[in-house]
């Protein structure tokens, strides 16, 4: 069994923000994947489904970001989970919009929803990091996190929410490769072709070989005596 958790806040005023882009990425998985329906539990909103071979439970704590903590922890506890069979979608500041990474351990680089995950199950669990950029300096942080996406950004937000949807059951398999290219499939357009791709060499049909043998003219096969009598009929 798995626990993939999304983290955002709850209540209509924070639906589309940049923060909330975890929650986006569990309700687009549960969505096209046919999960059962949400239900109240662990002080979030939790959903199952099966992936790849695994059964997976969606949770999105509904403590508000700097408490997910104890949603996660009371959902660990009860399906006795360790860090290693938990997945957290979150927003990250330090990646280029529509750029996903998968990282396991390490510090929450001052977000607040991992910062209290790591108090509740320690660090060694898994993270979905997905780039929403940097607003350009630290005190602008706060106010770009709670904010909408903007009309402009929505087709790479639903490209990469596409591709995660694509890539989940690897992900569940624990094929993070796969995933990731799942992803990027959705998020990099084609290589455009190369001029020299579209020019088709032209060759001559057999009907063309055939006209053109019969143009040319023909050497004389006439022997020497049959040349010769030609002049007196």
């Amino acid at each position: 069994m798995l626990l993939w958790v999304g983290l955002g806040n709850p209540g209509a005023k924070y639906a589309a923000n940049r923060h909330n882009i975890g929650w986006m990425a569990l309700d687009r998985i549960a969505a096209d994947h046919s999960f059962g329906p949400w239900r109240t539990k662990f002080q979030g909103s939790m959903c199952e489904g099966n992936l790849g071979g695994e059964k997976v439970i969606l949770l999105k704590p509904e403590t508000f970001m700097n408490l997910s903590g104890q949603s996660v922890g009371e959902a660990s506890r009860f399906f006795k989970l360790a860090p290693a069979d938990i997945t957290v979608f979150h927003d990250e500041l330090d990646l280029a919009p529509g750029k996903v990474r998968i990282k396991t351990g390490g510090g929450h680089a001052g977000h607040n929803g991992l910062r209290s995950i790591h108090a509740h199950i320690g660090e060694a669990y898994n993270r979905v990091r997905l780039g929403i950029g940097h607003p350009g300096h630290k005190d602008r942080v706060a106010a770009y996190v709670l904010s909408d996406f903007a009309k402009a950004e929505q087709d790479w937000l639903d490209a990469v929410m596409r591709g995660i949807a694509d890539g989940a059951p690897d992900l569940a398999r624990g094929d993070t490769a796969r995933f990731l290219n799942a992803v990027a499939l959705r998020t990099t357009p084609p290589r455009a072709k190369s001029a020299v791709d579209h020019q088709a060499v032209q060759k001559p049909t057999t009907d063309q070989s055939t006209d053109d043998h019969a143009a040319t003219p023909q050497p004389e096969v006439r022997t020497s005596l049959q040349r010769l009598m030609d002049k007196f009929r």
